[in-house]
């Protein structure tokens, strides 16, 4: 799955012009929800849980265009509880998102 690198910044510039800091304080929301959800999955022993969290990655990453991170919430969905493969594959992208 490959990365979309910029996109956080290129939809958050979109959405609020050249506001640095209120690009900075959506994309510290934006991180802290993404990982609320990784951690959710992590946690997740049931499918409703699981899918849920999936869901609401989703979700999120299609506010913001992110379609790899959408990709691989919706892969996440259909795996099973605690799948460690697509786990580490979404706290990969998170961290690349972080470093952006």
């Amino acid at each position: 799955m490959s990365y979309d690198p910029g996109a956080l910044n290129a939809a958050l510039a979109a959405a609020v012009g050249e506001d640095s800091r209120l690009i900075e304080d959506l994309r510290i929301a934006f991180m802290e929800s993404a990982e609320r959800q990784l951690d959710l999955l992590g946690r997740a022993r049931c499918d409703a849980n699981w899918q849920l969290a999936a869901w609401r990655l989703k979700g999120l990453a299609a506010s913001f265009g992110l379609t790899s991170l959408m990709a691989m919430a919706d892969e996440a969905a259909d795996a099973a509880p605690g799948d460690p493969r697509i786990l580490r594959l979404l706290r990969a992208s998170l961290s690349d998102l972080a470093r952006d």
